[in-house]
């Protein structure tokens, strides 16, 4: 069967596609969205959460997007992955980093400053979160001052998850505007063909 992901670019699954066309896997995408779909009994088989994305891959079934990613890198080695043990917990650190500091955040951005009906979006929601992102920005910024990247001297799985959920802050306008090494990493990240491949699919 090889590899297959279930799960549209407009969710979390964005984070997969991305890393599966940096590898270059070969792999088959089934775009359930996460609007109903998500609740039919065959899906609920393969995630009780109901949730996307969700990979299949000869018979071992994970979900949570950036376990997926880790995975992934272990399972196709290359730069994106670690090298070594140093390199494999930092790209743990910075990925759970990543959920645990920033997402939340983000998400609540992204939600209310561009993607609900502007009847729904509540300003007062996004800045707040807002307020909040300052302070994991200002230890991502700091990091970047001092490192090129996040894991390694290289860009690995570690600044793909950080980036991909980082890029949800962006409907907030200058909110990085403070923080110009954290800014410009991301730019170049978010300019790699492989995360335009996996916008456009």
């Amino acid at each position: 069967m090889g590899l297959v992901l279930h799960g549209v670019n407009s969710s979390r699954a964005i984070r997969c596609l991305w890393m599966l066309e940096e590898l270059g896997l070969a792999f088959q995408h089934v775009a359930v969205d996460f609007r109903g779909a998500t609740r039919s009994p065959e899906f609920l088989v393969l995630n009780p959460n109901g949730r996307i994305p969700v990979l299949e891959d000869e018979g071992l079934v994970l979900c949570e997007s950036l376990a997926i990613n880790l995975h992934l890198a272990r399972r196709a080695g290359g730069p994106l992955s670690a090298h070594d043990a140093a390199e494999d917990a930092r790209c743990l650190m910075w990925s759970f980093w990543a959920v645990n500091e920033i997402e939340r955040d983000c998400v609540a951005i992204l939600l209310h400053r561009q993607a609900l009906p502007p009847e729904r979006r509540k300003a007062d929601v996004a800045r707040q979160a807002e307020g909040r992102l300052r302070a994991p920005l200002a230890v991502l910024e700091a990091h970047l001052q001092a490192h090129e990247h996040l894991a390694a001297p290289r860009f690995t799985v570690a600044d793909l998850n950080v980036a991909a959920i980082l890029a949800w802050s962006l409907p907030a306008g200058d909110l990085l505007a403070p923080y110009p090494v954290t800014t410009a990493w991301l730019k170049v990240a978010l300019r790699r063909p492989a995360y335009t491949r996996a916008l456009a699919r």
